[in-house]
């Protein structure tokens, strides 16, 4: 499984995808971001699904970015041609794939911003290439292991969240899915991109970076526990003693 954010507020993106690569009883460890920039035209793709379909896909949309990446002066036309390789891949190798009993599952999230994009873009792709865009009543998306990080998100993420906070946010959501899902782990790789910028950030955090914020949270969150009021607990513990 995976895990890969993408987060799109007022100021930028901010994107997390962690590396752990399971197959079978063998896990390793591989990078699942794809970044591709020049000056005032810069993009990210996060994937989830087969590593070997991953990759065809990403090795046929590097030969389109080679021949036409002029074309595209707008990331959806951009993320259309992506599908159009997502689509190539399925149909050179979903049979086979279904024989040998596997599932043809490749997930996308894209963003950035080309020449002609009034603004950051963020959209999330999926296995049959039709895409959705992030937008601000829904500002984030994860593929992979969805449901550990999404609580935090739901109750602190908004539009005009800074930046900082986001990472931090997003942290914290592939904190939750790391210590509940086996199949997530360090290193993550994270992604910057500022409005207007034109510019995609890289950085890769190893868990030494930040186990020691891991340890923060986690101590906050048991502070807090014992902080929350108790008087309205007391109703049932009082019939309890009755009985």
């Amino acid at each position: 499984m995976t895990f890969c954010l993408g987060v799109k507020v007022a100021k930028g993106i901010v994107a997390i995808a962690d590396t752990r690569i399971t197959s079978g009883s063998e896990v390793s460890s591989n990078k699942k971001v794809f970044v591709h920039q020049s000056q005032h035209h810069s993009l990210f793709i996060m994937t989830a699904g087969l590593r070997s379909v991953r990759d065809k896909a990403i090795t046929y949309f590097k030969e389109v970015l080679e021949e036409q990446d002029t074309k595209f002066d707008k990331l959806y036309k951009a993320v259309n041609a992506f599908g159009e390789m997502v689509k190539r891949v399925a149909n050179e190798d979903k049979a086979s794939l279904r024989e040998a009993g596997l599932s043809f599952n490749l997930s996308a999230v894209i963003g950035g911003q080309l020449e002609k994009d009034e603004e950051h873009k963020l959209y999330m792709l999926y296995p049959e290439g039709n895409w959705i865009e992030v937008t601000e009543g829904s500002p984030f998306i994860i593929i992979g292991q969805p449901n550990y990080g999404k609580p935090i998100l739901y109750r602190n993420l908004k539009y005009d969240t800074p930046l900082q906070d986001v990472l931090k946010l997003g942290f914290l959501a592939f904190d939750s899915t790391r210590v509940s899902a086996n199949d997530v782990d360090f290193p993550i790789d994270v992604i910057l991109c500022e409005k207007d910028s034109f510019k995609i950030t890289e950085q890769r955090y190893e868990k030494s970076d930040l186990e020691q914020i891991s340890y923060q949270w986690n101590a906050l969150l048991n502070a807090s526990v014992q902080k929350l009021p108790t008087d309205w607990m007391e109703p049932i513990f009082a019939k309890s003693l009755e009985d």
